[in-house]
């Protein structure tokens, strides 16, 4: 559903209490972002249906969508690794699932990962060598600050509901909706469209009075699960960028209508620091 999939933690909290717990969370996002094949290692996500011939940019082989599989014809000399293991000839491939070092092509240190949406195959290239891991310096993030946790209510909808949204490389696509996340913020009510994850957590792509101003222009948030009877902790100190924010080659949705908020979150992270 997402070009991310970080989680926030439980939210009970540690000997050291939450601020403490928020400055961990902050180190290992930072460490999951700066990984080997973390968001800064894409370099580029490839539509096959731009290039018929099916050579994509500085990708060795020839790639071409066959229904629902992408058929990879390569040589010897083009020097792609699948499943590990040299590969000269043709092998019919599916989506990859996550995480990205267990796609099944390889280039050396890269991985070439194999996508699909709606309907649209595409390659995506991580390179552990990219020029915005090699220049990235952490995330600028706002202080840990009670304030901007809150409680709140999951609404689901009687179904779930689609609307098309502008996504990050500019073409529109569809973005499925679970649900309404109503919770207060200095005495107002919010609302938030929502998705549910598979685990059970929310997912939201929201934006406010900040967004592009001292923080990208949108952010993501991810509640965790809520309970039964749909209570659940909105956590803002938890408001996440999206990977679009790391580099250009992801398509992460642009907020839903209504997922603008008319208030200044001065919370969570703002933008990508680089050297």
């Amino acid at each position: 559903m997402s070009d991310t999939h970080d989680k926030q933690a439980d939210g009970t909290g540690g000997p050291d209490g939450p601020a403490a717990d928020w400055r961990h969370w902050h180190e290992r996002r930072e460490a999951a972002v700066a990984s080997s094949y973390g968001p800064l290692s894409l370099t580029g996500t490839h539509w096959l249906a731009d290039f018929p011939d099916g050579r994509l940019p500085e990708l060795p082989g020839e790639w071409r969508e066959d229904g629902d599989e992408v058929v990879l014809t390569a040589e010897a000399a083009d020097g792609l690794t699948v499943d590990g293991k040299p590969f000269a000839g043709t092998v019919r491939l599916t989506a990859d699932p996550a995480p990205v070092h267990e796609s099944r092509v390889a280039a050396g240190d890269r991985r070439l990962v194999v996508l699909r949406r709606e309907g649209l195959w595409a390659v995506r290239d991580f390179d552990p060598g990219s020029a915005a891991r090699t220049a990235f310096r952490g995330i600028e993030a706002a202080p840990y600050d009670p304030r901007w946790v809150v409680p709140g209510v999951y609404r689901p909808y009687e179904e779930e509901r689609s609307v098309r949204v502008r996504n990050a490389d500019g073409r529109e696509r569809g973005l499925g909706l679970s649900g309404q996340l109503v919770f207060e913020l200095d005495g107002r009510v919010h609302t938030l469209q929502v998705a549910v994850e598979a685990d059970g957590t929310l997912w939201a792509v929201f934006a406010d009075a900040t967004s592009g101003e001292s923080a990208f222009r949108f952010r993501f948030l991810r509640p965790e699960a809520p309970a039964e009877d749909g209570t659940v902790t909105v956590d803002l100190n938890r408001a996440l960028l999206p990977p679009c924010a790391f580099v250009d080659h992801f398509i992460c949705p642009f907020p839903p209508p209504g997922n603008t908020l008319d208030v200044a979150v001065e919370a969570g992270e703002r933008r990508v620091l680089t050297a």
